[in-house]
């Protein structure tokens, strides 16, 4: 497992390394100036481009920013003069991390729930019902939902805020909008997994025991049934805590993802650059901890790592 562990960091590390080299030629591809906006006269351009390096040689600047990088500075956003993108980064975390949390968890009730309902119940039209309405979920885009939830519970009806996260009520329309994909997606996978799981020996074993349903599941099959579904949520706790681009913006909420939009309309290359190393460290780590927990629930995929 050690060994694993850091072969998993050290990939890490060098995803890293390439996700920055690639966003950085990646971003100057992008027409136009970061200051060339209001009128701004060709000389002021300039006279910025070069009070921030812009005019020196591209191999130049990337050997540049790849050094302050290594030294853990991301820089300062062209957008916001005198504010650094690791001050924006400490702003706006906090908000998507608390919406993508909420989301999770929403998603990781509800599927879970549902997908134990699937995978147990002895009645045909519960079964394929919860199965129909997990693709339903599955097969609904977040901006999609987003849009008809707010079309229905903000405009019309006006039961819900339309934009923050002031209060909790602000947080269940754009909570919903995150949850709904993944919570399909999960009771699917924990209805396939747990009906597997209790036609197994074990299981029957437990039953001649005379061990009832409940413990049987609680106990027993659920723990091994999570397996795939924590294979699942690894990446998609990722991408809800580094937030949702679509959600964000619709709902108007000042998360990593509305200001990644702002940052690549405006061309702030930093910030852009800054915003895709910190997510990118987001996901890595996200992922390298579910394997982790993986292996630590279930004793085959410990020995299946430590062959690696």
């Amino acid at each position: 497992m050690p060994g694993y562990t850091f072969k998993r960091l050290a990939t890490g590390l060098v995803s890293l390394f390439v996700l920055a080299t690639v966003t950085f030629f990646l971003v100057r591809l992008i027409p136009g100036s970061p200051f060339q906006n209001g009128g701004v006269s060709d000389q002021v351009v300039e006279a910025v481009e070069e009070e921030y390096g812009l005019n020196e040689p591209l191999f130049d600047q990337y050997l540049t920013y790849m050094e302050k990088l290594v030294q853990g500075d991301l820089g300062v956003s062209y957008q916001e003069p005198g504010t650094t993108v690791a001050e924006i980064i400490g702003r706006t975390w906090p908000v998507t991390v608390s919406l993508g949390l909420t989301a999770l968890l929403t998603a990781a009730v509800l599927g879970t729930v549902l997908g134990i309902l699937r995978g147990v119940s002895k009645r045909r039209i519960v079964r394929e019902g919860i199965g129909a309405g997990g693709m339903l979920l599955a097969g609904i885009p977040n901006f999609a939902a987003a849009l008809l939830l707010l079309f229905v519970f903000s405009v019309k009806l006006g039961w819900l805020p339309s934009a923050g996260l002031l209060t909790p009520a602000h947080y269940v329309l754009p909570v919903l909008s995150l949850a709904l994909y993944p919570a399909g997606v999960i009771s699917r996978l924990m209805g396939n997994a747990l009906a597997e799981e209790m036609g197994k020996q074990y299981v029957l074993f437990a039953r001649a025991k005379g061990l009832g349903s409940g413990r049987i599941i609680f106990t027993h099959a659920l723990k091994n049934a999570w397996i795939p579904v924590l294979n699942y949520v690894g990446p998609a706790s990722a991408f809800l805590l580094t937030g949702s681009f679509a959600v964000e913006s619709i709902f108007t909420i000042p998360g990593l993802g509305r200001e990644f939009v702002s940052s690549i309309t405006n061309r702030d290359y930093t910030l852009i650059l800054g915003l895709t190393v910190f997510m990118g460290a987001v996901v890595i780590v996200v992922n390298l901890a579910t394997d982790l927990v993986c292996a630590w629930m279930d004793p085959r995929v410990r020995r299946s790592y430590s062959d690696k």
